[in-house]
């Protein structure tokens, strides 16, 4: 009986382990994803963004200050350009960014990310779309606005 016990118990903590690998919450899978470009790291890339949602976002454009908007063949063309030389990449990471409110409804979320030029004083709100995919928090949208008050 103390051997079935244990077996289960084990058995348990092994789930419990297996479904907590990817973020707990919306802000942490958006901290992770800054890590992760800062680290050119596409592996996890590949883990905390919805990519085939990513792809299907053809009207807008999220590397800020684009005239029109990119359009990515293939996942690997996405993630080349949130990592290394990459434009979207780049831009963001010559801006300040400050990671803001979240707001969850269910399992869905938006995180604001506010990227803050300072050389042309103006501020750029993001909103990053995320839901819930096989239990783990997915950015699926860089939406983004022009902050007017960082004007």
């Amino acid at each position: 009986l103390f051997s079935t016990f244990i077996f289960l118990a084990s058995i348990l903590v092994i789930i419990a382990g297996c479904s907590s690998s990817g973020p707990t919450d919306p802000r942490s899978a958006v901290i992770s994803m800054f890590g992760a470009m800062e680290k050119n790291d596409q592996a996890a890339l590949a883990h905390l963004l919805d990519l085939p949602e990513l792809m299907r976002s053809l009207n807008e454009d999220y590397a800020l200050q684009t005239d029109s908007p990119r359009v990515f063949i293939n996942p690997i063309d996405l993630l080349n350009d949130l990592t290394g030389e990459g434009l979207t990449k780049t831009r963001w990471f010559s801006y300040q960014r400050i990671i803001g409110d979240t707001e969850v409804m269910g399992e869905s979320a938006t995180v604001e990310v506010t990227f803050v030029d300072k050389e042309n004083s103006r501020g750029y709100l993001t909103k990053f779309g995320l839901h819930v995919v096989n239990g783990k928090w997915k950015i699926y949208s860089f939406k983004t606005f022009q902050d007017p008050s960082a004007e």
